[in-house]
């Protein structure tokens, strides 16, 4: 849910930066960023906090043993006596609102970025527009289809190790990935990089 919110915010610094840039200073200032940081934190800790509390009252019949790395929610519910399905499906609701919501906005707001790149007549201004969006594409591509095909996976293909292998991929690679991706953008980096490679 973190991820989600935080590829939120990148997408709107993405939006802002390239439709309306000589209003990013002021759509973007120290406080909104701090804004939206916490806001996103928040909703994190508040989604977290609930499956905890839901998690935790579960009366469990199968021992408190996962074969896994990450203690995610689908494998404790594996290990409850009732039919927990039915309490996780209030948060699901309204998680999957949450979400929803937050990709419609991606997708307006990439509908509206690439129609702004588009308008740009310059071949080179459009090169730098595209260079600054697909990164941060890439990422939320990797984190939704990663993410999707873990919750969304016929239980018959389930295994500990691919469940460790998705359950990695989607929580661990693209928030590593992100200062990587954001900083090969910086022309020094890629000096730094390139001097690297050819001593």
């Amino acid at each position: 849910m973190a991820e989600f919110s935080l590829l939120t915010i990148m997408c709107y610094d993405r939006y802002v930066a390239i439709c309306k840039p000589l209003h990013y200073g002021t759509l973007l200032g120290s406080r909104a960023c701090a804004h939206m940081a916490a806001a996103a934190w928040a909703s994190a800790c508040l989604y977290a906090l609930l499956h905890t509390d839901n998690t935790f009252s579960l009366p469990l019949c199968q021992g408190n043993a996962l074969g896994q790395f990450f203690c995610e929610i689908p494998h404790i519910l594996k290990l409850s006596c009732s039919n927990p399905y039915l309490r996780e499906l209030g948060l699901i609701v309204v998680c999957t609102c949450v979400v929803f919501c937050s990709f419609v906005f991606i997708v307006f707001s990439y509908v509206q970025i690439f129609r702004a790149v588009l308008r740009i007549p310059s071949e080179q201004g459009q090169h730098k527009a595209f260079s600054t969006c697909l990164p941060h594409l890439a990422v939320l591509s990797l984190f939704l289809s990663t993410a999707a095909f873990a919750d969304l996976k016929p239980p018959s293909i389930s295994s500990p190790s691919l469940d460790l292998a998705l359950s990695v991929l989607y929580s661990v690679v693209p928030p590593a990935l992100n200062p990587l991706i954001y900083s090969l953008r910086n022309q020094e980096l890629k000096d730094a990089i390139r001097k690297m490679m050819t001593a």
